[in-house]
């Protein structure tokens, strides 16, 4: 066994955090554009309708920024925006962006030991 073998794992882990990152992203934009364009193709007559479009633009917005952060999920304050992205997008996608962000972390915290 080399000794380049004993950094693998953080590799691993640290790619994780990115695809997990980078999935939850991609799902984020995909679901906030659907439930955008379902709500602006509903009746026009019903303005309380609007209040929920406002929901799938924050969907949109924290999956362009978990997309731009996941290649910089291993370092701390990326991980740390990650967490909360991934918190205030929500559904799936949040889920994913939240657990890379927290694998990110992880892997910032143990590599600072």
């Amino acid at each position: 066994m080399n000794g380049g073998d004993k950094s693998m794992p953080g590799t691993s882990v640290s790619q994780l955090a990115y695809y997990l990152a980078l999935i939850g992203g991609i799902i984020m934009v995909i679901f906030g554009l659907l439930s955008f364009i379902g709500y602006s193709f509903g009746p026009s007559f019903l303005h309380w309708g609007w209040g929920f479009a406002y929901g799938s633009i924050v969907t949109i917005i924290c999956g362009v920024i978990a997309i731009i952060g996941a290649k910089s999920a291993n370092t701390l304050v990326w991980a740390i925006v990650l967490i909360i992205v991934g918190l205030i997008g929500g559904g799936l996608g949040g889920l994913l962006v939240l657990l890379g962000g927290i694998i990110g972390l992880v892997t910032v915290l143990s590599k600072k030991r």
